[in-house]
């Protein structure tokens, strides 16, 4: 992203050395996306605001640290919300968390066939079927079709190369089709 000119490894660069304003910027940038990707994530507007607080607080401390990589800075946020997540769901009843999850699914189909099983009929279905995922695919998935990142954006953000997010999302999708019991029709 770049506004003013001035581009999001720039005001990395900066707030790395603790120019608080450049953060400030980066803020500004990303915190609609990251409050974004965790409601859609966990379907609650407060843990929203508390994993996008946390989220951003994490950045701060972790900046001098920070080394640019494939990803950038943003890959870095989400993966940082994507554990805040994590975090936060090991520590509440699983099934609750589960149930936020799904909510925040779309009840119409996605244009991809690989995201057809987001009929409004199979919503119940999937709130079962997703929750029995390990946190990898949720999250391969999450990524993907919640917070809307492309395949490029998704792979950086999970440290993976495109090809192993492929792969990863394939088998996601058809554990996914499995645990919602359709997988023996393929």
């Amino acid at each position: 992203m770049e506004a003013d000119g001035v581009d999001d490894r720039t005001l990395a660069e900066r707030a790395s050395r603790g120019e608080i304003d450049a953060f400030g910027e980066l803020y500004r940038r990303y915190v609609d996306r990251i409050y974004g990707f965790v409601y859609r994530r966990s379907g609650s507007p407060d843990v929203a605001e508390e994993i996008t607080a946390s989220t951003f607080e994490r950045a701060l401390r972790g900046m001098p640290a920070f080394r640019w990589q494939g990803g950038g800075f943003g890959s870095w946020l989400f993966r940082i919300a994507a554990n805040e997540l994590t975090t936060l769901y090991r520590t509440q009843q699983r099934s609750t968390a589960r149930l936020a999850l799904l909510k925040a699914m779309p009840t119409t189909p996605a244009p991809s066939a690989d995201t057809a099983l987001l009929e409004a009929d199979q919503v119940a279905e999937l709130l079962d079927a997703l929750g029995t995922l390990p946190d990898r695919y949720q999250e391969v998935i999450s990524l993907r079709y919640l917070a809307g990142l492309s395949h490029t954006e998704a792979a950086e953000t999970m440290g993976l190369s495109k090809p192993a997010l492929a792969t990863l999302l394939y088998r996601a999708i058809g554990s996914l089709k499995k645990a919602a019991g359709e997988g023996s029709d393929s």
